[in-house]
């Protein structure tokens, strides 16, 4: 999947683990790992056996975003609980090096995988799901355009907390307006010289969805 600031490709731990190890570690803390049932990863031998383990798998299918200004991997996500046959497809396992966090790219990432799945593989409903107190992540869900659906109270465990889980979606019918809106924030024309939005992205959503009524 390639666009104009990030391309995403199939994980292979050759190419990715040590750039994704090294862009991991330009955090200043470990707060990106506090929602994921895994990591911190102290080592890059740990890293990469946890990411060989992933390579093998169908579901979670997990890529690696590419930062097209450095041409390194950055971050990961995955296509996961993927359901063909009713098709129902997650994203999940997000991962965000600060390299993609809070910019272009990493908001590209999302559009292009949203893409692949409306638009290229026919799914109907795509879902996103996070720990209720993850407050970066249910705003990112509500900016991309989800809805949200209501949480699931102690849904699981992990690293030995007790976890409620907030569900969002977005359907096939809302994915029209949702594609357009993306597609318009992510034209160089939405930004000014020193790389600045010049409208939100849940203004032109809002604005598209505003001018239909």
């Amino acid at each position: 999947m390639v666009g104009r600031f990030c391309s995403l490709e199939a994980i292979d731990v050759d190419r990715h683990a040590t750039e994704l190890f090294e862009a991991n570690l330009q955090a200043i803390d470990d707060r990106n790992w506090t929602y994921l049932f895994y990591g911190p990863f102290d080592t890059l031998a740990a890293y990469r056996a946890f990411l060989s383990r992933m390579a093998t798998l169908d579901d979670p299918l997990f890529h690696a975003v590419i930062d097209r200004a450095g041409g390194k991997a950055a971050g990961v996500a995955a296509y996961m609980r993927i359901d063909a046959p009713n098709g129902v497809i997650e994203v999940g396992h997000i991962n965000y090096s600060p390299q993609l966090q809070r910019k272009p790219a990493g908001t590209e990432a999302m559009y292009l995988m949203m893409r692949r799945a409306f638009d290229e593989l026919g799914y109907r409903r795509y879902e996103w799901k996070c720990d209720s107190l993850n407050e970066p992540s249910r705003r990112a869900a509500e900016r991309y355009g989800f809805t949200f659906e209501g949480i699931f109270r102690q849904a699981t465990v992990y690293k030995g907390r007790s976890r409620d889980t907030a569900w969002y979606s977005l359907l096939d019918s809302e994915w029209p307006t949702c594609k357009a809106a993306f597609e318009q924030w992510l034209a160089p024309g939405n930004f000014d010289s020193d790389g600045r939005q010049r409208r939100s992205l849940p203004a032109i959503r809002s604005g598209a969805a505003s001018s239909k009524v």
